[in-house]
């Protein structure tokens, strides 16, 4: 049998430790050739990682070896052109979080995917743990009935990344809720089966970034903090369901992080991380659903999906459409908070 031809654009942790080992332990797969920034940076990750060949010119890369799945593992700001052009040279791409910089970026992504019949999927990797899994069922059931508030939270204490482009809002495009926020928003959104949004309220705080330069996550420059280091959002749902959300980089909370979401419905409440269902029966509190530990092989799973469907096998992913849906949040939370006013979609 033919192997799939895979090639990893960017070079750097994400695409050494979750990309590169996934597709390499798949043997339909073969990583022919990864693309970098400097000649000396891709050609260390390739020579590490056993990968054949290494260029600095994508257009180059896809002349000479014609991969069939490419993975986009780029700073933020660079997704839109790397994607695009993995795009229209007929490939499946992976990218991961978040799709783009903008909601007109995502949408001509998803048109271009949709034009050229190509797999596009993003690697919001929390949705594809099994109490994700588990609650939508019970959501389609209809275990917690009518889920009017959602409380969605990715929280950090003092966790500024001390390495990369976060703190840069160019490459980046902004802070915490780009970076954390974007994935507890698509596993609360598929839970609920992605509603339609109608109205966003959002408030932005840059207190702490600008005054310290040390945390959990390493060193940063303050002077270079761009980016907000919390927000926080009210997202109206179809229905007047309302969704709450909290996210930072640094705020000073007790816990030294949380990444969770909560719901709440007229027949029970659940949480998510892990999976917890409960109610009350005539004032008796009861536990319908209660899981120890939350599952934690996330980034494999999201993988094994994207690669089952490049495969042709069932697989569910999370696909181009509902990219384009988070962006348009993203876009809407940050114009929101800018400028002191609601936004709608």
């Amino acid at each position: 049998m033919k192997k799939k031809r895979v090639a990893i654009i960017g070079a750097g942790q994400v695409a050494e430790k979750v990309h590169v080992p996934n597709y390499q332990a798949n043997e339909e797969l073969e990583i022919v050739a990864a693309v970098g920034p400097t000649l000396e940076r891709v050609k260390s990750f390739a020579e590490r990682n056993s990968i054949p060949r290494f260029y600095t010119d994508a257009a180059e890369m896809y002349a000479v070896e014609k991969p069939d799945i490419v993975s986009v593992c780029t700073p933020n700001r660079f997704h839109f052109e790397n994607v695009m052009q993995a795009l229209e040279a007929g490939c499946d791409v992976m990218c991961e979080k978040p799709p783009a910089i903008s909601a007109d970026e995502a949408k001509l992504m998803q048109e271009t995917a949709e034009k050229n019949n190509c797999l596009l999927a993003y690697n919001f990797h929390h949705r594809f743990a099994e109490d994700v899994s588990i609650l939508r069922e019970k959501v389609k059931e209809g275990v917690l009935g009518d889920i009017y508030v959602t409380k969605v939270q990715a929280l950090r204490r003092c966790g500024i990344p001390g390495w990369g482009s976060f703190t840069n809002k160019a490459i980046q495009g902004g802070g915490p809720l780009i970076d954390l926020g974007v994935h507890m928003l698509d596993a609360a959104l598929y839970v609920l089966g992605y509603p339609k949004i109608e109205k966003v309220t959002a408030k932005m705080f840059q207190k702490i970034g600008t005054k310290k330069s040390h945390g959990t996550l390493g060193e940063w420059d303050p002077a270079k903090f761009e980016v907000e280091d919390s927000l926080f959002g009210f997202i109206e749902l179809e229905g007047g369901r309302l969704l709450q959300l909290e996210t930072s980089f640094a705020l000073n909370i007790k816990e030294t992080s949380i990444m969770n979401v909560e719901f709440c419905g007229d027949q029970a409440g659940a949480t998510l991380f892990p999976a917890h269902i409960y109610t009350d029966e005539s004032g008796e509190l009861v536990t319908l659903l209660s899981r120890e530990e939350a599952d934690q092989d996330r980034h494999q799973k999201s993988m094994a999906a994207f690669i089952d469907k490049c495969l042709g096998k069932k697989a569910l992913v999370a696909d181009a459409r509902q990219g384009y849906i988070i962006q348009q949040l993203i876009e809407a939370l940050y114009q929101s908070a800018e400028k002191g006013e609601s936004v709608s979609l």
